[in-house]
């Protein structure tokens, strides 16, 4: 009995000392934990991989190389005796959770054209998500997953403050490697980019390593909250990133969960660059801004005393550089918001502010007009079957007008949209109300062909 004591003394002892041993590294850990370690502790659990699966269909056919959406908007029916070939495409991104009932945030081009979305948690528990949301203009989209409890999160927290030079942190799932942090600086603010098919402004630059997979991940800042939205590199060069302010999503994602969708907001303006030509003619010696081409009857910015030949040159501390980033920073605006101008006129800077309005559907064959430079009627019983619009009307010097479209002409499909009547032509007119280019499908006669408009 007392050897058993004994014994079991010495195993008491023997456990208790593997215990203290045990806990010296965590000692020597708390040590070394820095701000970065605490913050990405704090962050790191509400970081999610999101994994996409795009069901791809393609019919092969003997004139792939030609397009398949051309020929099969018009042979489609022939087209139909091939073969279809169905294939998988799948992609990597990341993505934060930002309420703990499982909402979170990414990029809209992390998620575009996926058929199956699929989130996996930090401690790799897998689930499929269901798209909320997404805006192609903004780059951002929401998700939701289901979970039986409620889910670490992060608060969206504030960029309006961010100084450059000021350490940030980003975590995501680069090339699929889960949970990278990578650490930097704020290099700048207010960027703008341009890539092939979308143009951002008032962009984070960072220069902490971004890489493929990296997009839609959490920016923190050095107390691991939330500030931007990991989105773009500068293939160029290294240590060139992008991120989207924290401040400029929350009304995106506000209005994608509370209706699917972001509105688009009118303010009655139709602008176009300034030219240094038309800089020359109106006495403006700057090489930046819009002028107003035209402003529409009953609108906000009719109200605010706009006139035709304004040049705005700031929207709130903004400099408006172009067109292109007036467009984009109209668009982090929504219904019922004041808009700041400041504008050029007649050799005086004003200033002036205008509330944005929901576009008026009434608006539709008017902006076809402004916008296109095009009135439109419906089909008449001689063009038979076919669906479409036809071009009645084309204004002289107007986008259409420059490209060759000629009254006669069908609309099939604007910016790939069909158009099989008069409503989807109005629909599709009103999408590209706060956009650059739209791309048209224009059939003359039996033949058919794309057309890019510069709006």
């Amino acid at each position: 009995m007392t050897t058993f004591v004994k014994r079991g003394g010495r195993v008491v002892f023997f456990l208790l000392l593997i215990g203290a041993i045990s806990s010296l590294p965590t000692r020597a850990q708390e040590s070394r934990k820095n701000a970065v370690v605490r913050a990405v502790e704090k962050a790191g659990a509400a970081v999610v991989n999101v994994n996409t699966e795009e069901h791809v269909r393609e019919r092969v056919n003997p004139f792939s190389g030609w397009g398949n959406d051309f020929f099969e908007e018009f042979f489609g029916d022939f087209f139909e005796s091939f073969p279809e070939r169905d294939y998988k495409r799948q992609s990597l991104g990341s993505g934060v959770i930002i309420d703990p009932r499982g909402y979170i945030l990414t990029n809209e081009h992390v998620i575009s054209q996926a058929s199956k979305i699929k989130v996996s948690l930090i401690n790799n528990r897998e689930y499929e998500a269901q798209l909320i949301g997404a805006d192609p203009r903004s780059d951002l989209a929401v998700l939701k997953i289901s979970a039986p409890t409620s889910l670490p999160y992060l608060k969206m927290g504030r960029s309006d403050d961010l100084m450059i030079g000021e350490t940030i942190i980003a975590i995501g799932n680069p090339f699929g490697l889960s949970h990278t942090v990578t650490t930097g600086v704020i290099s700048a603010m207010h960027r703008s980019l341009k890539t092939d098919n979308r143009v951002y402004t008032d962009f984070i630059q960072l220069d902490a390593s971004i890489n493929p997979g990296n997009s839609g991940g959490p920016l923190l800042n050095i107390n691991g909250e939330l500030v931007g939205v990991n989105t773009a590199i500068y293939q160029q060069a290294q240590g060139i990133g992008f991120a989207i302010p924290i401040d400029r999503a929350k009304r995106i994602v506000r209005e994608l969960i509370a209706h699917g969708e972001v509105k688009e907001i009118w303010l009655g303006l139709i602008v176009e660059d300034v030219t240094p030509r038309l800089a020359r003619s109106l006495g403006y010696p700057q090489n930046y801004g819009v002028v107003v081409r035209r402003v529409h009857q009953r609108s906000p910015a009719e109200a605010a005393a706009f006139r035709p030949g304004d040049i705005l040159t700031a929207i709130g501390r903004q400099k408006l550089g172009d067109k292109d980033v007036y467009l984009d920073l109209i668009s982090s605006y929504g219904p019922n918001d004041t808009l700041q101008f400041t504008y050029f006129r007649q050799g005086r800077e004003g200033r002036t502010s205008l509330v944005a309005r929901v576009v008026p559907r009434e608006l539709a064959e008017e902006l076809g007009r402004d916008l296109l430079g095009i009135s439109v009627n419906p089909l008449s019983r001689r063009f038979g079957p076919s669906r479409g619009v036809v071009v009645s009307n084309v204004q002289k010097n107007s986008p259409a007008g420059k490209i060759g479209i000629q009254p006669g002409d069908l609309i099939r499909q604007i910016n790939k949209q069909r158009i099989e009547g008069l409503q989807d032509f109005r629909q599709a007119v009103l999408s590209l109300l706060n956009r650059n280019n739209a791309l048209l499908l224009v059939q003359r006669g039996s033949y058919g062909y794309y057309v890019t408009l510069d709006l």
